[in-house]
């Protein structure tokens, strides 16, 4: 009798995690988090994409399906549809690192829309940025890097908080059962 709480905790737990990981592998809307560092300028972004539109090419590539990004500083925000391409791009594909790294990256094309007037363009192309004038030929392109990070799901998190809840319930019961008992 003194093992039935605990056993029901276990359970309870392992019943959790295999839920969590059974609607994870279902999910086919994945997020992900970039930032551009360049001499000139930072920002951050999200894009999300859904993989199950990967192309059945040599190279994969999947259209994003949202894309919101945002210089340091900056009050403008730049989504999918300010790809100069747009709706053949940007897109998304997977790509291996200089560090060795596999993962995903972006091919995104934008122009400065905070200053209407500028002929700055930002060209993110896996773990590349350039920035450079589309009407001086002459002038030198500025690099820059761009590093992504996977957004896990919301899912897996809140599986694990009810998992975790559960069994601090039934310890507390537990508990307070044992004290009633003395």
């Amino acid at each position: 009798m003194k093992f039935v709480p605990q056993l029901v905790l276990a359970a309870t737990s392992i019943l959790g995690f295999a839920t969590v990981d059974a609607k994870s592998v279902s999910a086919a809307i994945i997020n992900y988090a970039f930032t551009v560092d360049s001499p000139v300028t930072k920002g951050n972004g999200f894009f999300s994409f859904d993989d199950s539109t990967f192309s059945n090419e040599e190279n994969p590539v999947a259209a994003i399906k949202s894309l919101s990004f945002q210089f340091d500083g900056d009050s403008t925000v730049y989504t999918e549809k300010d790809d100069t391409k747009y709706p053949e791009f940007p897109l998304v594909f997977p790509t291996t690192f200089s560090t060795g790294q596999t993962s995903l990256a972006l091919d995104y094309l934008f122009n400065d829309k905070s200053n209407p007037s500028s002929s700055i363009s930002y060209e993110i192309i896996g773990e590349d940025l350039t920035i450079f004038s589309r009407t001086s030929p002459d002038a030198k392109p500025i690099l820059g890097r761009v590093s992504y990070t996977q957004v896990p799901e919301p899912t897996p998190l809140v599986g694990a908080l009810f998992a975790c809840s559960l069994g601090w319930i039934i310890k507390k019961k537990v508990a307070s059962m044992k004290k009633i008992k003395i």
